[in-house]
């Protein structure tokens, strides 16, 4: 897909090294039609990686519906969701690059499904997926030559995330080597003999140019109302995205900037392991979702004088969770306050990350064995696609013997 003239990065190519996305741009007649595209998944604690996949199908067309599995289909394959269906179908949509998204998408992909929502072909990350009894959901989608890969991100996974919230250290501030970090990967992304790819943990190393592919790079425009709110956003989840759509129909134009304080600070004023996701992820979760049209890496605890007249702010919006005294034990609101511009929102869910964590460590022995049961599997599958390819390499050796 061309955007702001130049080719998306992660654009698959065809073997005439024309983008799949742009192959009628390259050929003299214009583009008719528009290509659909099919997404499907869990989407179970939505993470930058989640949003990455989508990003990066969304650029190989032009309108991206993502099935999302049921609770019950999840816990026959897999083992129980964190969250319930119902939250995972609204984490989805407010991802920027959804079009429209299917409840209750069947959990292995078919040609019925493809077919069903026009969608021209299914595009899935470059790990397995497998069913209960070990067979790859994309099977029939990939026969049919009606399958598209993109890269997996690397440094996230669901494995990690839920390993950190029950390794109370804070290694992954810094994303460094320790001891403890290394003991939990060891523990919860890697089987009894041996280690997948796709479940293992490896670091995330942010880049420049994966935040531009985030970013919208959109100005506020004359006639935006400039809203801003601050905070961690830990685990960006559902009480996050309900927060910022009620901030979003604040205005009839709005355009809201997300203050993201670093992980120091966060953990001033959470404690334990807090942030579990360090300043890095937690800028590319905020910048995928629809309601957020700019991030501050790194927002100043105060929202003060220089904050509100640098961003010409007209609103500061903070939700009903308690507010935490600057480390002076000021109010950090005191001047949107004086201003008047300062408001409070109910969006009407509690969730924290708090509670997140707790439903981790409730169901701990079942994510783990859920973790090591995957693990597994995928081993299996490298163990069978190697004898496969070594199968191959025989067989093309024989003639040449002969």
């Amino acid at each position: 897909m061309i955007k702001n003239g130049h080719h998306d990065a992660d654009d698959h190519q065809d073997e005439g090294g024309c983008s799949k996305s742009v192959r009628s741009l390259c050929s003299p007649e214009k583009r008719k039609r528009v290509v659909r595209l099919w997404c499907d998944g869990c989407y179970d604690m939505v993470h930058y990686g989640h949003s990455n996949q989508l990003r990066q199908a969304k650029a190989m067309g032009d309108y991206l519906i993502v099935g999302v599995h049921t609770d019950a289909e999840i816990s026959k394959h897999k083992g129980p969701p964190v969250f319930t269906q119902e939250e995972r179908y609204k984490m989805v949509r407010a991802i920027k690059w959804v079009d429209e998204i299917v409840e209750g998408a069947p959990y292995v992909t078919t040609l019925e499904t493809l077919d069903q929502y026009n969608c021209d072909f299914c595009v899935h990350g470059d790990d397995i997926t497998l069913t209960v009894d070990g067979k790859d959901t994309y099977e029939e989608v990939k026969r049919a030559g009606r399958y598209r890969e993109c890269k997996r991100t690397q440094g996230v996974s669901t494995t990690d995330l839920v390993g950190r919230m029950l390794l109370m250290t804070k290694a992954h501030h810094s994303n460094i080597d320790n001891p403890d970090y290394q003991q939990h990967t060891d523990n919860f992304g890697k089987g009894p003999k041996g280690h997948s790819p796709w479940t293992g943990v490896s670091q995330f190393l942010q880049t420049s140019q994966k935040i531009i592919q985030f970013a919208s790079g959109k100005e506020p425009q004359p006639g935006d109302t400039i809203i801003y709110v601050a905070g961690a956003f830990d685990l960006f989840h559902i009480g996050h995205v309900d927060f910022l759509e009620m901030v979003y129909k604040q205005a009839e134009r709005p355009y809201v900037i997300v203050g993201l304080h670093f992980d120091q600070e966060v953990n001033r004023y959470k404690g334990k392991n807090y942030p579990i996701m360090n300043i890095h992820e937690r800028t590319l979760s905020v910048l995928a979702c629809r309601y957020v049209s700019e991030v501050v890496i790194g927002a100043p605890y105060a929202v003060g004088k220089d904050l509100l007249d640098h961003f010409k702010v007209d609103l500061v919006c903070h939700g009903k969770t308690e507010v935490f005294p600057d480390k002076d034990c000021s109010d950090p609101y005191a001047e949107p306050k004086e201003r008047g511009i300062f408001k409070t929102i109910d969006s009407g869910n509690n969730l924290t990350t708090d509670d997140i964590v707790q439903r981790i460590i409730e169901n701990r022995l079942q994510y783990e064995a859920r973790n090591q049961m995957k693990e597994a599997k995928e081993i299996a599958v490298i163990e069978v696609m190697k004898k496969r390819e070594q199968q191959q390499k025989t067989e093309a050796a024989a003639p040449a013997a002969h």
